[in-house]
This record gives structure tokens, sequence and C-alpha cells, in this order.
């Protein structure tokens, strides 16, 4: 399985962006997806996951403002980003997670929020 993350960039404080994660190959769909992010020194932490059902989770420091969504034809989730935050710059990984434990990593996609 392969993930493709897309979207990341520049944005002002207040700002929106959307990131978009393709999964390919086999052993699709997978089960559980989601988002995690890694800013400059800190450990990587989950921002928001989805299930193959559509049932998500949310990182309290994006509740309100993030919301990811899912569409299972094409193996693809999404993370719409609003009112965007300096702390919320960071590198964003796209996340896959089968229900038997398989976990998949794409590359980041790099977050800057300006103040």
């Amino acid at each position: 399985v392969q993930l493709q993350a897309s979207g990341g960039g520049l944005v002002q404080t207040g700002g929106s962006l959307r990131l978009s994660c393709a999964a390919s190959g086999s052993m699709l769909p997978i089960n559980f997806m989601g988002w995690y992010r890694q800013a400059p020194g800190k450990q990587r932490e989950l921002v928001a996951s989805i299930s193959s059902g559509g049932g998500s989770n949310y990182a309290d420091f994006v509740k309100g403002r993030f919301t990811i969504s899912r569409d299972n034809a094409k193996n693809t989730i999404y993370l719409q980003m609003n009112s965007l935050k300096p702390e919320d710059t960071a590198v964003y990984y796209c996340n896959g997670r089968q229900a038997w434990g398989q976990n998949y990593w794409g590359q980041g996609t790099l977050v800057t929020v300006s103040s």
C-alpha cells in the first residue's frame, strides 16, 4: 500500500487548507486512516482519524476547526483545516492502519501558518 499526501502550503493565520491522501496498491481498503503532524522539535501527534465506516476522532486542539472525511470509492481521505493558527505549523503525515495491525505512512506535507 502506498499513501500519497498533498495539499500543504503556506497560509496566513485564520486561513484554510485542504489536505488529501490517496491510498493505492493491494490490501485495500484500509480500515483506519488519519493524519498526524510533527512540528520542529516535537513528537509526532495524532490530529484526526476516520474509520472505513465513517466514524471519526479528533485531537482536542483541532476540534471545531478541522474536519476529516473519507471517500471509500477513491480510497482517499481529506483534512479540511479552517481557522489555522501559527501553532498548526508542522509536517502533516497521512497514516493508514489495518484492523490486524499493519501500519502505513505517507510522505509528509508541510503546512506553514504565518502570523
